[in-house]
């Protein structure tokens, strides 16, 4: 079973993620600051990211980057799933190493388990 690793500050979707992860068989960890965030990733069996942007603490810019920089975890894919929506965010993200970006108000959960599915083969 994957194990994905949802660093969320906002409660209600976070549980909504949760529970449609869940729902397809995920395990799933969560974390709702960057400090948080930051000691989950290092947990064992991590398979995928699902990471905001905005965070308290550390923001999911530098936890992208520890991820991206550390070895033992630098393949763990990160699908950036975030409000913010300028190219120059997106670029940023994908220049740090993100595997994908989704900008929340675009997509459904539902598209957001095919894009972790697919992430995850």
């Amino acid at each position: 079973m994957h194990k994905i690793l949802v660093i969320e500050d906002d409660g209600f979707l976070q549980g909504l993620e949760v529970r449609k992860l869940k729902e397809h068989n995920y395990d799933v960890v969560v974390a709702s600051t960057g400090e948080e965030g930051m000691e989950k990733i290092n947990e064992p069996g991590i398979s995928l990211i699902l990471l905001d942007l905005t965070l308290p603490k550390f923001d999911g810019f530098e936890i992208l980057e520890k991820v991206k920089s550390t070895d033992n975890i630098k393949q763990i894919p990160v699908i950036v799933f975030s409000n913010l929506s300028e190219e120059k965010d997106i670029k940023k993200a994908k220049d740090l190493g993100a595997d994908d970006f989704m900008v929340k108000s675009n997509f459904t959960l539902d598209e957001l388990i095919e894009r972790v599915n697919k992430s995850l083969k």
